[in-house]
Protein backbone atom coordinates (compact mmCIF):
# COMPACT_ATOMS: atom_id res chain seq x y z
CA UNK A 1 0.00 0.00 0.00
CA UNK A 2 1.35 3.39 -0.64
CA UNK A 3 2.63 5.23 2.28
CA UNK A 4 -0.04 7.76 3.74
CA UNK A 5 2.11 10.34 4.43
CA UNK A 6 2.88 9.99 0.26
CA UNK A 7 -1.01 10.64 -0.18
CA UNK A 8 -2.80 13.78 -1.75
CA UNK A 9 -4.83 15.90 0.87
CA UNK A 10 -7.73 13.99 -1.81
CA UNK A 11 -6.40 10.69 -1.42
CA UNK A 12 -6.14 10.84 2.41
CA UNK A 13 -9.98 12.22 2.71
CA UNK A 14 -11.32 9.65 0.30
CA UNK A 15 -9.32 6.68 2.40
CA UNK A 16 -10.88 8.10 5.60
CA UNK A 17 -14.15 8.02 3.98
CA UNK A 18 -14.15 4.65 2.49
CA UNK A 19 -12.68 3.16 5.55
CA UNK A 20 -9.33 2.21 3.63
CA UNK A 21 -7.55 3.41 6.56
CA UNK A 22 -8.35 5.80 10.02
CA UNK A 23 -8.04 9.23 10.56
CA UNK A 24 -6.21 8.24 13.56
CA UNK A 25 -3.91 6.39 11.73
CA UNK A 26 -3.51 9.05 8.89
CA UNK A 27 -2.21 11.85 11.84
CA UNK A 28 0.11 9.21 13.76
CA UNK A 29 2.09 8.37 10.55
CA UNK A 30 1.95 12.63 9.90
CA UNK A 31 3.37 13.30 13.48
CA UNK A 32 6.24 10.74 13.27
CA UNK A 33 7.00 12.63 9.72
CA UNK A 34 6.93 15.72 11.45
CA UNK A 35 9.04 14.65 14.45
CA UNK A 36 11.70 12.94 11.92
CA UNK A 37 11.85 15.96 9.90
CA UNK A 38 11.84 18.80 12.19
CA UNK A 39 15.61 19.00 13.60
CA UNK A 40 16.98 18.40 9.40
CA UNK A 41 14.27 21.20 8.36
CA UNK A 42 12.94 23.47 11.38
CA UNK A 43 9.80 24.28 9.18
CA UNK A 44 7.39 24.23 12.66
CA UNK A 45 7.90 26.56 15.71
CA UNK A 46 5.26 24.62 17.82
CA UNK A 47 4.31 20.95 17.13
CA UNK A 48 0.40 19.78 18.16
CA UNK A 49 0.80 16.08 17.79
CA UNK A 50 -2.39 15.76 20.31
CA UNK A 51 -4.64 18.10 18.55
CA UNK A 52 -3.94 16.20 15.21
CA UNK A 53 -5.19 12.94 17.17
CA UNK A 54 -8.19 14.29 18.91
CA UNK A 55 -9.32 15.56 15.57
CA UNK A 56 -8.55 12.31 13.89
CA UNK A 57 -10.41 10.38 16.64
CA UNK A 58 -13.63 12.70 16.26
CA UNK A 59 -13.40 12.32 12.12
CA UNK A 60 -13.20 8.09 13.19
CA UNK A 61 -15.98 8.56 15.52
CA UNK A 62 -18.44 10.40 13.47
CA UNK A 63 -17.83 8.35 10.96
CA UNK A 64 -18.41 5.21 13.01
CA UNK A 65 -21.87 7.05 13.85
CA UNK A 66 -22.72 7.21 10.27
CA UNK A 67 -22.33 10.95 10.67
CA UNK A 68 -22.06 13.13 7.65
CA UNK A 69 -18.09 13.97 7.25
CA UNK A 70 -16.24 17.65 6.01
CA UNK A 71 -14.42 18.42 3.19
CA UNK A 72 -11.19 17.87 5.04
CA UNK A 73 -12.43 15.18 6.99
CA UNK A 74 -9.25 12.84 8.13
CA UNK A 75 -6.46 15.23 6.53
CA UNK A 76 -4.30 16.85 9.14
CA UNK A 77 -2.40 19.67 8.39
CA UNK A 78 0.14 22.59 9.11
CA UNK A 79 -1.03 26.00 9.93
CA UNK A 80 1.42 28.90 9.29
CA UNK A 81 2.28 30.74 12.59
CA UNK A 82 0.54 33.93 11.70
CA UNK A 83 -3.13 32.18 12.33
CA UNK A 84 -4.47 32.75 16.16
CA UNK A 85 -4.67 29.35 16.94
CA UNK A 86 -6.66 29.50 20.27
CA UNK A 87 -4.52 27.64 22.99
CA UNK A 88 -1.74 27.33 20.60
CA UNK A 89 1.51 29.71 21.36
CA UNK A 90 0.80 32.17 18.12
CA UNK A 91 4.30 34.19 17.48
CA UNK A 92 4.56 35.42 13.62
CA UNK A 93 7.91 34.19 14.27
CA UNK A 94 8.99 36.73 16.29
CA UNK A 95 10.79 37.02 19.92
CA UNK A 96 8.47 39.81 20.38
CA UNK A 97 5.27 37.54 20.67
CA UNK A 98 7.25 34.21 22.08
CA UNK A 99 4.59 33.10 24.58
CA UNK A 100 1.66 34.82 23.11
CA UNK A 101 -1.22 31.99 23.23
CA UNK A 102 -4.55 33.49 21.80
CA UNK A 103 -8.24 33.11 24.05
CA UNK A 104 -9.52 33.24 20.29
CA UNK A 105 -9.69 31.00 16.74
CA UNK A 106 -8.60 32.65 13.30
CA UNK A 107 -11.82 32.56 11.03
CA UNK A 108 -9.42 30.86 8.50
CA UNK A 109 -8.40 28.29 10.93
CA UNK A 110 -12.19 27.80 12.57
CA UNK A 111 -13.08 26.81 8.76
CA UNK A 112 -10.43 24.60 8.49
CA UNK A 113 -11.15 22.45 12.06
CA UNK A 114 -14.99 22.57 11.28
CA UNK A 115 -14.62 21.06 7.73
CA UNK A 116 -12.91 18.03 9.78
CA UNK A 117 -8.71 18.78 9.38
CA UNK A 118 -6.96 18.42 12.45
CA UNK A 119 -3.93 20.51 13.37
CA UNK A 120 -0.30 18.92 13.21
CA UNK A 121 1.68 22.25 14.82
CA UNK A 122 2.36 26.28 13.83
CA UNK A 123 4.56 25.99 10.69
CA UNK A 124 7.91 28.76 10.72
CA UNK A 125 7.58 31.62 8.53
CA UNK A 126 9.81 34.87 7.77
CA UNK A 127 9.17 37.44 11.13
CA UNK A 128 5.39 39.04 10.61
CA UNK A 129 5.69 37.36 6.99
CA UNK A 130 8.57 40.00 6.22
CA UNK A 131 11.19 38.24 3.82
CA UNK A 132 11.82 35.82 0.78
CA UNK A 133 13.50 33.20 1.70
CA UNK A 134 12.60 32.49 5.54
CA UNK A 135 15.87 33.76 7.11
CA UNK A 136 14.69 36.42 8.89
CA UNK A 137 12.60 34.11 11.81
CA UNK A 138 13.49 34.69 15.23
CA UNK A 139 13.26 30.90 15.53
CA UNK A 140 16.15 30.02 12.90
CA UNK A 141 15.76 29.24 9.45
CA UNK A 142 13.58 26.91 7.64
CA UNK A 143 15.72 24.73 5.32
CA UNK A 144 14.54 23.06 2.16
CA UNK A 145 13.96 19.46 1.55
CA UNK A 146 15.48 20.36 -1.89
CA UNK A 147 18.99 19.82 -2.61
CA UNK A 148 21.03 20.52 -6.14
CA UNK A 149 22.44 17.12 -7.14
CA UNK A 150 25.99 15.72 -5.09
CA UNK A 151 25.86 19.67 -3.70
CA UNK A 152 24.85 19.97 0.31
CA UNK A 153 24.10 23.35 0.62
CA UNK A 154 21.58 24.49 2.35
CA UNK A 155 18.82 26.29 0.10
CA UNK A 156 15.87 28.82 1.01
CA UNK A 157 12.53 27.49 0.96
CA UNK A 158 11.04 30.82 -0.32
CA UNK A 159 8.86 33.07 1.90
CA UNK A 160 7.33 34.27 3.94
CA UNK A 161 5.64 30.87 4.14
CA UNK A 162 8.74 29.09 4.07
CA UNK A 163 7.44 26.43 6.69
CA UNK A 164 4.39 25.86 4.53
CA UNK A 165 6.17 25.07 1.56
CA UNK A 166 9.39 22.89 3.34
CA UNK A 167 6.73 20.78 5.13
CA UNK A 168 4.08 19.84 1.89
CA UNK A 169 7.15 19.03 -0.27
CA UNK A 170 8.93 16.85 2.32
CA UNK A 171 5.68 15.01 2.47
CA UNK A 172 5.60 15.93 6.69
CA UNK A 173 1.84 17.47 6.13
CA UNK A 174 -0.18 17.20 3.05
CA UNK A 175 -1.27 20.47 2.73
CA UNK A 176 -0.88 24.02 4.74
CA UNK A 177 -2.26 27.22 5.07
CA UNK A 178 -0.37 29.89 3.43
CA UNK A 179 -0.98 34.10 3.32
CA UNK A 180 0.57 36.15 0.45
CA UNK A 181 1.34 39.85 0.56
CA UNK A 182 3.01 39.83 -2.26
CA UNK A 183 3.95 36.45 -3.23
CA UNK A 184 4.40 34.52 -0.08
CA UNK A 185 2.23 31.34 -1.02
CA UNK A 186 3.23 31.96 -5.34
CA UNK A 187 7.29 32.08 -4.26
CA UNK A 188 8.05 29.35 -1.57
CA UNK A 189 5.38 26.89 -4.00
CA UNK A 190 7.81 27.60 -7.43
CA UNK A 191 11.02 26.88 -5.12
CA UNK A 192 9.92 23.95 -3.73
CA UNK A 193 7.71 22.32 -6.72
CA UNK A 194 4.43 22.11 -4.88
CA UNK A 195 0.86 24.32 -5.66
CA UNK A 196 -0.25 27.46 -4.51
CA UNK A 197 -3.16 29.96 -4.88
CA UNK A 198 -3.67 33.11 -3.45
CA UNK A 199 -7.51 33.81 -3.97
CA UNK A 200 -9.13 37.01 -4.58
CA UNK A 201 -8.46 39.82 -2.17
CA UNK A 202 -11.39 39.55 0.25
CA UNK A 203 -12.27 35.88 -0.52
CA UNK A 204 -10.67 34.67 2.70
CA UNK A 205 -11.29 36.35 6.49
CA UNK A 206 -7.93 38.10 7.70
CA UNK A 207 -9.89 38.07 10.80
CA UNK A 208 -7.21 36.45 13.51
CA UNK A 209 -4.75 36.33 11.33
CA UNK A 210 -1.44 39.01 12.20
CA UNK A 211 -1.91 41.90 9.63
CA UNK A 212 1.24 43.08 7.71
CA UNK A 213 -0.22 44.98 4.97
CA UNK A 214 -3.92 45.11 5.44
CA UNK A 215 -4.49 46.08 1.99
CA UNK A 216 -2.27 43.40 -0.02
CA UNK A 217 -2.60 40.09 2.93
CA UNK A 218 -4.71 37.30 2.21
CA UNK A 219 -4.85 33.87 3.38
CA UNK A 220 -4.84 30.53 0.89
CA UNK A 221 -3.80 27.11 0.55
CA UNK A 222 -0.32 25.25 -0.35
CA UNK A 223 -0.59 21.70 -1.49
CA UNK A 224 0.64 19.38 -3.88
CA UNK A 225 -1.93 19.71 -6.39
CA UNK A 226 -4.01 22.22 -7.95
CA UNK A 227 -6.95 20.04 -6.92
CA UNK A 228 -5.93 19.78 -3.53
CA UNK A 229 -5.57 23.15 -2.90
CA UNK A 230 -9.41 24.02 -4.87
CA UNK A 231 -10.30 21.30 -2.16
CA UNK A 232 -8.64 23.33 0.38
CA UNK A 233 -10.10 26.68 -0.90
CA UNK A 234 -13.57 25.65 -0.78
CA UNK A 235 -13.17 25.01 2.79
CA UNK A 236 -11.20 28.83 3.81
CA UNK A 237 -12.92 31.21 1.77
CA UNK A 238 -16.56 32.63 2.63
CA UNK A 239 -17.71 35.88 3.97
CA UNK A 240 -16.92 37.01 7.39
CA UNK A 241 -18.52 40.01 9.09
CA UNK A 242 -15.87 40.43 11.69
CA UNK A 243 -13.70 41.62 8.69
CA UNK A 244 -15.02 44.64 6.61
CA UNK A 245 -12.94 43.59 3.79
CA UNK A 246 -14.93 40.52 3.71
CA UNK A 247 -16.29 39.88 0.03
CA UNK A 248 -20.09 38.72 0.33
CA UNK A 249 -19.87 36.32 -2.13
CA UNK A 250 -21.02 32.94 -2.66
CA UNK A 251 -17.99 30.39 -2.35
CA UNK A 252 -18.39 28.29 -5.62
CA UNK A 253 -17.28 24.58 -5.69
CA UNK A 254 -14.15 24.74 -7.13
CA UNK A 255 -13.24 21.51 -7.18
CA UNK A 256 -16.07 19.70 -8.60
CA UNK A 257 -16.20 22.15 -11.27
CA UNK A 258 -11.88 21.58 -12.06
CA UNK A 259 -11.23 20.94 -15.61
CA UNK A 260 -8.21 21.12 -18.02
CA UNK A 261 -9.82 21.47 -21.09
CA UNK A 262 -9.26 25.33 -22.53
CA UNK A 263 -11.22 25.47 -25.40
CA UNK A 264 -12.55 28.97 -26.02
CA UNK A 265 -10.04 30.52 -23.54
CA UNK A 266 -7.40 33.17 -23.91
CA UNK A 267 -4.24 33.64 -22.48
CA UNK A 268 -2.29 36.82 -22.13
CA UNK A 269 1.64 36.74 -22.47
CA UNK A 270 2.25 40.08 -21.12
CA UNK A 271 5.75 41.57 -23.25
CA UNK A 272 7.28 43.18 -20.06
CA UNK A 273 7.67 40.43 -18.33
CA UNK A 274 10.19 39.28 -20.79
CA UNK A 275 12.67 41.43 -18.87
CA UNK A 276 16.41 41.71 -20.07
CA UNK A 277 18.69 39.12 -18.68
CA UNK A 278 15.58 36.32 -17.79
CA UNK A 279 16.86 33.53 -16.85
CA UNK A 280 17.48 30.96 -19.16
CA UNK A 281 15.59 28.29 -17.47
CA UNK A 282 12.97 30.34 -16.55
CA UNK A 283 12.16 31.69 -19.93
CA UNK A 284 12.15 27.96 -21.07
CA UNK A 285 9.67 27.27 -18.59
CA UNK A 286 7.85 30.08 -19.41
CA UNK A 287 7.49 28.86 -23.47
CA UNK A 288 6.65 25.64 -22.48
CA UNK A 289 3.51 26.62 -20.44
CA UNK A 290 2.40 28.61 -22.96
CA UNK A 291 2.79 25.56 -25.28
CA UNK A 292 0.47 23.15 -22.77
CA UNK A 293 -1.88 25.63 -22.59
CA UNK A 294 -1.83 25.50 -26.89
CA UNK A 295 -2.67 21.97 -26.27
CA UNK A 296 -5.69 22.52 -23.76
CA UNK A 297 -7.28 24.25 -26.23
CA UNK A 298 -6.40 28.18 -25.24
CA UNK A 299 -5.40 30.62 -27.63
CA UNK A 300 -2.65 32.41 -26.41
CA UNK A 301 -2.36 36.40 -27.12
CA UNK A 302 0.31 39.08 -26.63
CA UNK A 303 -0.76 41.63 -24.03
CA UNK A 304 1.00 44.67 -22.74
CA UNK A 305 0.77 45.66 -18.79
CA UNK A 306 2.97 48.84 -18.95
CA UNK A 307 3.25 50.27 -15.30
CA UNK A 308 4.54 46.91 -14.15
CA UNK A 309 7.86 48.59 -14.22
CA UNK A 310 6.72 50.75 -10.87
CA UNK A 311 4.98 47.37 -9.37
CA UNK A 312 8.08 46.75 -6.90
CA UNK A 313 8.60 50.38 -6.21
CA UNK A 314 5.10 51.01 -5.60
CA UNK A 315 4.93 48.00 -3.25
CA UNK A 316 8.19 48.69 -1.04
CA UNK A 317 6.28 51.85 -0.69
CA UNK A 318 2.70 50.85 0.19
CA UNK A 319 3.65 47.25 2.05
CA UNK A 320 6.16 49.01 4.69
CA UNK A 321 3.47 52.11 5.25
CA UNK A 322 1.03 49.66 6.46
CA UNK A 323 3.08 47.46 8.14
CA UNK A 324 4.61 50.37 10.31
CA UNK A 325 0.87 51.41 11.42
CA UNK A 326 0.33 47.44 12.00
CA UNK A 327 3.04 47.22 14.44
CA UNK A 328 2.92 50.06 16.50
CA UNK A 329 0.77 47.85 18.54
CA UNK A 330 3.46 46.04 19.79
CA UNK A 331 4.98 48.18 22.91
CA UNK A 332 5.01 45.99 25.86
CA UNK A 333 1.72 47.21 27.28
CA UNK A 334 -1.00 44.58 26.73
CA UNK A 335 0.57 41.46 25.46
CA UNK A 336 3.56 39.90 24.32
CA UNK A 337 7.76 41.11 25.19
CA UNK A 338 8.28 43.58 27.24
CA UNK A 339 11.59 45.40 28.53
CA UNK A 340 11.70 48.09 30.38
CA UNK A 341 15.41 49.64 31.62
CA UNK A 342 15.77 50.74 35.11
CA UNK A 343 14.20 53.86 35.71
CA UNK A 344 12.71 53.86 31.77
CA UNK A 345 9.81 56.15 31.14
CA UNK A 346 6.87 55.10 28.79
CA UNK A 347 8.81 55.74 25.96
CA UNK A 348 11.55 54.32 26.61
CA UNK A 349 9.85 50.64 27.59
CA UNK A 350 8.46 51.08 23.71
CA UNK A 351 12.12 51.75 22.29
CA UNK A 352 13.69 49.02 24.04
CA UNK A 353 11.12 46.34 23.96
CA UNK A 354 11.06 47.08 19.70
CA UNK A 355 14.52 46.69 19.39
CA UNK A 356 14.54 43.54 21.26
CA UNK A 357 11.52 41.73 19.54
CA UNK A 358 12.16 42.95 16.45
CA UNK A 359 14.69 41.95 14.08
CA UNK A 360 16.81 43.60 11.20
CA UNK A 361 14.27 42.97 8.59
CA UNK A 362 10.65 43.78 10.23
CA UNK A 363 12.76 47.26 11.73
CA UNK A 364 14.00 48.09 8.18
CA UNK A 365 10.38 48.31 6.90
CA UNK A 366 8.76 50.00 9.66
CA UNK A 367 11.51 52.44 9.24
CA UNK A 368 11.21 52.49 5.48
CA UNK A 369 6.79 53.36 6.10
CA UNK A 370 7.99 55.58 9.12
CA UNK A 371 9.80 57.61 6.58
CA UNK A 372 7.21 57.61 3.53
CA UNK A 373 4.22 58.30 5.84
CA UNK A 374 5.84 61.65 7.63
CA UNK A 375 4.38 64.87 7.05
CA UNK A 376 7.01 65.93 4.49
CA UNK A 377 7.01 63.06 2.39
CA UNK A 378 3.42 61.42 2.44
CA UNK A 379 2.69 63.05 -0.79
CA UNK A 380 5.80 62.60 -2.57
CA UNK A 381 5.62 58.84 -1.85
CA UNK A 382 2.48 57.44 -0.28
CA UNK A 383 0.12 59.03 -1.87
CA UNK A 384 1.51 58.42 -5.39
CA UNK A 385 2.40 55.09 -4.88
CA UNK A 386 -1.58 54.88 -4.49
CA UNK A 387 -1.86 56.36 -7.32
CA UNK A 388 0.64 54.22 -9.49
CA UNK A 389 -1.19 51.23 -7.87
CA UNK A 390 -4.69 52.24 -9.41
CA UNK A 391 -3.13 52.49 -12.23
CA UNK A 392 -1.27 48.72 -12.50
CA UNK A 393 -4.87 47.32 -12.04
CA UNK A 394 -6.13 49.32 -14.36
CA UNK A 395 -4.02 47.96 -16.85
CA UNK A 396 -4.84 44.67 -15.71
CA UNK A 397 -8.26 45.07 -16.27
CA UNK A 398 -7.48 46.38 -19.53
CA UNK A 399 -5.74 43.43 -20.65
CA UNK A 400 -8.80 41.09 -19.37
CA UNK A 401 -10.67 42.34 -22.44
CA UNK A 402 -8.51 40.94 -24.33
CA UNK A 403 -8.12 37.15 -22.77
CA UNK A 404 -9.36 34.84 -19.93
CA UNK A 405 -6.07 34.73 -17.60
CA UNK A 406 -2.49 35.70 -17.79
CA UNK A 407 0.80 33.27 -17.73
CA UNK A 408 3.57 34.30 -16.19
CA UNK A 409 7.07 32.68 -14.40
CA UNK A 410 6.49 32.57 -10.70
CA UNK A 411 9.79 33.60 -9.21
CA UNK A 412 13.21 34.88 -11.58
CA UNK A 413 15.12 31.94 -10.47
CA UNK A 414 15.22 28.59 -8.82
CA UNK A 415 15.63 28.55 -5.07
CA UNK A 416 19.03 30.25 -4.03
CA UNK A 417 21.42 29.36 -1.51
CA UNK A 418 20.86 30.36 2.26
CA UNK A 419 22.68 33.24 3.02
CA UNK A 420 23.90 33.93 -0.59
CA UNK A 421 21.17 37.07 -0.99
CA UNK A 422 22.96 39.45 1.79
CA UNK A 423 21.96 43.00 -0.22
CA UNK A 424 17.92 43.25 0.77
CA UNK A 425 17.36 44.92 -2.66
CA UNK A 426 18.38 41.81 -4.56
CA UNK A 427 15.70 39.70 -2.23
CA UNK A 428 13.50 42.37 -3.20
CA UNK A 429 13.69 42.13 -6.97
CA UNK A 430 12.69 38.37 -6.47
CA UNK A 431 9.66 39.97 -6.07
CA UNK A 432 8.92 41.05 -9.64
CA UNK A 433 6.67 39.06 -11.22
CA UNK A 434 4.37 37.94 -8.19
CA UNK A 435 3.51 41.70 -6.85
CA UNK A 436 1.50 43.09 -9.56
CA UNK A 437 -1.13 40.36 -8.81
CA UNK A 438 -0.80 41.42 -5.27
CA UNK A 439 -1.27 45.45 -5.78
CA UNK A 440 -4.44 44.64 -8.35
CA UNK A 441 -6.27 41.81 -5.55
CA UNK A 442 -5.92 39.53 -8.27
CA UNK A 443 -6.31 35.51 -7.87
CA UNK A 444 -2.91 34.23 -8.70
CA UNK A 445 -1.79 30.66 -8.31
CA UNK A 446 1.64 28.88 -9.25
CA UNK A 447 2.07 25.35 -10.13
CA UNK A 448 5.35 23.17 -10.90
CA UNK A 449 6.66 23.40 -14.46
CA UNK A 450 9.90 21.21 -14.41
CA UNK A 451 13.54 21.36 -13.15
CA UNK A 452 16.28 23.20 -13.64
CA UNK A 453 19.59 22.51 -15.02
CA UNK A 454 20.34 22.18 -11.35
CA UNK A 455 17.86 19.80 -10.51
CA UNK A 456 15.72 22.46 -8.47
CA UNK A 457 11.89 23.14 -9.45
CA UNK A 458 10.11 26.10 -11.08
CA UNK A 459 6.73 27.46 -10.81
CA UNK A 460 4.64 29.35 -13.68
CA UNK A 461 2.09 31.55 -12.76
CA UNK A 462 -1.20 32.23 -13.45
CA UNK A 463 -3.77 35.21 -12.92
CA UNK A 464 -7.09 35.75 -13.36
CA UNK A 465 -9.99 37.97 -13.31
CA UNK A 466 -11.21 39.08 -10.03
CA UNK A 467 -13.33 36.12 -8.08
CA UNK A 468 -12.50 34.02 -10.74
CA UNK A 469 -10.66 31.45 -8.80
CA UNK A 470 -12.00 28.66 -10.87
CA UNK A 471 -10.69 29.87 -14.31
CA UNK A 472 -6.81 30.10 -12.30
CA UNK A 473 -7.26 26.68 -10.97
CA UNK A 474 -8.36 25.17 -14.47
CA UNK A 475 -5.23 26.69 -16.03
CA UNK A 476 -3.37 25.45 -13.36
CA UNK A 477 -4.83 21.81 -13.91
CA UNK A 478 -3.95 22.23 -17.73
CA UNK A 479 -0.26 22.90 -16.63
CA UNK A 480 -0.19 20.27 -13.92
CA UNK A 481 -1.38 17.69 -16.39
CA UNK A 482 0.56 18.27 -19.03
CA UNK A 483 3.98 19.09 -16.89
CA UNK A 484 3.33 15.73 -15.31
CA UNK A 485 5.80 16.65 -12.23
CA UNK A 486 6.90 13.59 -10.54
CA UNK A 487 10.12 15.39 -9.01
CA UNK A 488 10.26 15.05 -5.37
CA UNK A 489 13.08 15.70 -2.76
CA UNK A 490 14.92 13.04 -2.21
CA UNK A 491 14.65 13.00 1.74
CA UNK A 492 18.34 13.66 3.04
CA UNK A 493 17.47 13.68 6.22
Amino acid sequence: MTQLTDLTLAGIRDGVAKGEFTATEVAGAFNAAVAGAQDALNAFIVTTPEAALAAAAKVDADRAAGQTLGKLAGVPIGMKDLFATKGVQTTAASKILEGFVPPYESTVSQKLWDAGAGLLGKLNLDQFAMGSSNESSAFGHVISPWRRPGDTTALAPGGSSGGSSAAVAARIVPAATGTDTGGSIRQPAAFTGISGIKPTYGRCSRWGIVAFASSLDQAGPMARTVTDCAIMLEAMAGFDAKDSTSLDVPVPEWAASLSGDLRGKKVGIPREYRLDGLNEDVAKSWDAGIAWLKEAGAEVVDISLPHTQYALATYYIIAPAEASSNLARYDGVRYGQRDLPNGAGLQDMYAATRAAGFGPEVKRRIMIGTYVLSAGFYDAYYTRAQKVRALISRDFMAAFEQCDVILTPTAPSAAFALGEKSNPLDMYLGDVFSVPASLAGLPAMSVPAGLDRNGLPLGLQIIGKPLDEQGVLNAGLAIEARANFVAKPNMWW
